[in-house]
């Protein structure tokens, strides 16, 4: 009779052992699934904070802000849709919008094309060392400071003692006034810019072409197509993705260019090559009129969201999936 007591509470002992480890296990099993749920947060809270505290809230402080008139000094008062109104009757915004629209035109345009120019022929044309070396080559600009890069130039093409200028003069040609006449301190700022920034579409070309089957040049090499047939009825057209994103990067960076014209020019002579950016800077920092300022980067905002929005919708037309 003990024996058959004792063998029951050996048995109620080890299941009432064994419900605690299940329940145990099973508790461990929980916290381990809520530590797998929120781990991927844990390492994404420093992007997500920081996004929030660096992008989200200027952006949400800049819209808001469009509507006050504000100088710090002191308190922000509501004037509704006055700063619009004022920026639009101001002849100042108005010619640095008109310059930075035909800044983008100029500048994407020379840069699509030499980037597109230099991916073809390093990729056709050259053996592999130098096709490394040159991608090397025209990215290394586009990690170098605008700022300290606008320096350099400015000395080189300096009236008196640019480097440029030097050059010239063995081919007799006169000292050129590159950064004293509104003609030549636009080319200017549109040649440092494209330098410092074709790279970027340059390898990203690079990828287009390296995409593309080598068996579709082969077939249009036995229809008939050689040259620059090949790359109009092959290249071109199966390129367009590729194009497509490069054009809108290419168009936005462009609008919101400072660092060249500010350096280089500061905006002269005269307005010449002020660009939108350079406004908004000059409204903020110098007139602390930072209302104002707001209302021109929303709107400069706005016409970056129109444009790359167009871009897309007419993208449908000219862009080839393969």
């Amino acid at each position: 009779m003990s024996t058959a007591t004792t063998g029951m509470s050996t048995k109620r002992r080890n299941g009432a052992g064994s419900k605690r480890q299940n329940g145990a296990g099973a508790k461990s099993e929980t916290n381990g699934r809520q530590r797998q749920r929120w781990l991927p947060w844990a390492f994404l809270a420093p992007t997500i904070l920081g996004m929030g505290l660096f992008t989200l809230v200027p952006i949400v402080a800049s819209v808001v802000l469009a509507f006050f008139r504000w100088d710090i000094i002191s308190a922000p008062s509501f004037v509704g849709f006055d700063n619009f109104a004022e920026v639009v009757q101001d002849p100042t915004v108005r010619v640095s919008f008109l310059n930075t629209i035909l800044f983008v035109v100029v500048a994407v345009a020379l840069q699509l094309g030499l980037a597109l120019a230099l991916a073809i022929m390093v990729q056709e044309k050259l053996p592999t060392w130098l096709r490394v070396f040159f991608r090397s080559a025209f990215f290394f600009p586009l990690i170098l400071s605008a700022a300290s890069v606008s320096i350099f130039m400015r000395y080189l093409f300096n009236e008196q003692f640019g480097v440029v200028n030097w050059l010239l003069s063995f081919v007799g040609i006169p000292a050129v006034p590159w950064l004293t006449t509104p003609a030549g301190s636009a080319a200017v700022v549109i040649l440092v810019y494209v330098w410092q920034n074709f790279g970027f579409s340059f390898l990203l070309f690079i990828g287009g072409l390296a995409s593309i089957p080598i068996e579709t040049y082969e077939a249009a090499s036995i229809d008939g197509a050689t040259g620059w047939r090949k790359h109009l009825h092959v290249t071109l057209p199966l390129l367009s993705p590729t194009t497509l994103v490069a054009s809108v990067m290419a168009i936005i960076n462009a609008l919101q260019v400072f660092d060249q014209p500010y350096v280089l020019t500061r905006g002269g002579p005269g307005d010449s090559t002020r660009t939108a950016v350079m406004v908004i800077f000059e409204s903020a920092f110098q007139r602390l009129e930072f209302g104002q300022a707001s209302a021109i980067g929303v709107i400069l905002t706005l016409i970056i969201m129109a444009i790359t929005a167009a871009q897309f919708r007419l993208s449908k037309r000219f862009v080839f999936y393969q």
